[in-house]
């Protein structure tokens, strides 16, 4: 195959490898940009797309109210679906960023076993602990509702990356 090089002010110039590398950047952005569009579409349907008593709740001056009646196998599946929406785009936006199968693997791990414990947390708040404690009860479930998660990770793996 011949390539396309030319002799210019600064040396050999590869034209062909410089058009792949705008092109893969230009591709990476565009499917970043599409990940973050989405994770925004998550957020502004979340009234049409979960079954979520606590949205309102927690819109108003929730330290005063009581909680709002629910059912808790609904609230679980919407939670549960979600969290699942949340991680699948957060999992593609990390692959996009860093292209490495194995992390996508961990950090899927990561987000069954935080699930689990949030889960778990959000829920035993509820049924065992007083009303007054909804400070907690919102920080818990505003990380089950938002993706959180690749915020953190996108910074900690870049790190991991840049050190090795």
């Amino acid at each position: 195959m011949e390539r396309s090089l030319f002799y210019g002010l600064f040396g050999l110039i590869d034209f062909q490898n410089m058009q792949n590398k705008i092109f893969n950047t230009f591709y990476k952005t565009a499917l970043l940009i599409v990940f973050v569009f989405l994770l925004i579409l998550v957020r502004a349907f979340e009234d049409q797309l979960f079954y979520d008593p606590f949205l309102d709740y927690f819109k108003n001056d929730f330290n005063t109210l009581p909680l709002p009646n629910y059912d808790s196998v609904s609230l679980f599946f919407g939670l549960l679906f979600r969290y699942g929406l949340n991680t699948i785009l957060s999992l593609g936006l990390l692959y996009v960023f860093f292209k490495d199968i194995a992390m996508i693997q961990f950090v899927s791990v990561l987000y069954v076993f935080f699930f689990l414990i949030l889960i778990g947390l959000f829920f035993s708040m509820l049924y065992f602990y007083e009303e007054h404690n909804n400070l907690i009860l919102f920080y818990v479930r505003r990380f089950l509702i938002q993706p959180i998660f690749v915020i953190l990770f996108i910074p900690a793996f870049y790190y991991q990356k840049q050190i090795k």
